[in-house]
């Protein structure tokens, strides 16, 4: 099992919030989901699979990768933007920092639906939801191994 560092995934958002309104660009809880997805993933492919980013589940919603707290906390906002004022920059390490901003950067222009398309077409999301219908909801957790695995060989083609 990976060691687990020591953030949440509430922190990891907050971050992304407090990006998307440094840049001005508003963020929506469908985004955000994705976006701390992916700096999940890309942590485990730097780590080789050791260590997590953070500890919380992530599920394989029908709308792609969720991690349920997250969604949780700003469900209230339905599709609409977030409040920026909900972010924080908080204090992680310097390779955290450069990790987010490498993930903002990579993803960070996509909006939601592309995003979804994309996590969508990708093994880690699929594998999970092998035998559950395109429509039906799931709680199936997305495999950290398949994740590491699969983004690894991504960032190794590349």
């Amino acid at each position: 099992m990976p060691k687990i560092a020591p953030h949440s995934a509430s922190e990891i958002a907050k971050y992304f919030i407090w990006k998307s309104a440094q840049e001005g660009r508003p963020i929506t809880n469908k985004k955000l989901q994705k976006l701390v997805y992916y700096a999940q993933a890309w942590y485990l492919v730097a780590k080789k699979g050791e260590e997590k980013l953070y500890p919380d589940k992530i599920e394989a919603w029908i709308h792609g990768p969720v991690i349920p707290n997250v969604y949780h906390s700003f469900k209230h906002f339905g599709f609409a933007p977030i409040d920026p004022s909900l972010g924080d920059k908080n204090s992680f390490s310097d390779d955290i920092n450069h990790l987010l901003n490498e993930v903002w950067e990579t993803y960070g222009e996509l909006d939601a639906s592309t995003l979804e398309s994309l996590t969508h077409s990708e093994l880690p999301w699929r594998e999970a939801r092998k035998n559950v219908e395109v429509d039906e909801l799931s709680d199936t957790e997305i495999d950290p191994h398949i994740m590491t695995d699969f983004y690894s060989a991504m960032f190794n083609t590349a």
